[in-house]
């Protein structure tokens, strides 16, 4: 069993910094039972972080000590492993847009995938499954301004389209335009008001 765990360390240790360590990827190194119980071994003993079901994490170490990787290391290692779309939720989009002074106090992300939790250290990090239209052209500054749109909601979408027209480049603010067929009505007919008036 010793062994094992060594091997799981490093293979670990070859990751890049926030890459998540799932039991299915080391099957080679022994059975399912016997990978579980290495990897949640190496958990007890602080080797490695458990951040979600199946998912560990290797803690990085610096001078100052240990510490977790960053959520959006984590958050953006797990997406590419399970081929998921994770953004940053409408608030934050909000947020970084400057359409809001409201600073998110939670670590929610919206996801393709399943809604779950993920662990890391002390930190509590909320994966949201959300429709594909808020997911929509993902990390660039229109599928922000997406979300951002969806948090805000019917009452303050053409205001904050007034100010995302001037605070957008001019292809982003088309990406969103071009985008438009699939959002809610609602929605669609803001984009639509704002593009062409």
């Amino acid at each position: 069993m010793q062994r094992l765990s060594e091997q799981i360390l490093a293979h670990a240790a070859a990751l890049p910094e926030g890459a998540p360590l799932a039991a299915k990827s080391l099957l080679y190194l022994g059975n399912r039972a016997g990978v579980d119980q290495a990897l949640s071994r190496l958990a007890e003993r602080g080797q490695l972080i458990r951040a979600g079901r199946g998912v560990y994490l290797r803690p990085v170490v610096s001078r100052f000590g240990t510490r977790s990787p960053s959520v959006e290391q984590a958050v953006e290692a797990l997406a590419s492993q399970r081929g998921e779309v994770i953004v940053s939720n409408g608030a934050a989009a909000a947020n970084a847009l400057g359409l809001t002074t409201q600073v998110p106090v939670r670590s929610i992300y919206l996801t393709s995938g399943r809604t779950r939790t993920m662990t890391l250290g002390k930190q509590r990090v909320e994966l949201r499954h959300a429709p594909r239209w808020q997911l929509a052209l993902a990390d660039r500054p229109a599928g922000q301004a997406v979300r951002a749109l969806a948090w805000l909601g019917p009452e303050q979408a053409e205001t904050a389209l007034e100010t995302l027209k001037r605070k957008l480049p001019p292809t982003a603010f088309g990406e969103l335009v071009a985008a438009a067929p699939q959002f809610p009505t609602w929605l669609a007919q803001s984009v639509g008001k704002a593009a062409h008036g």
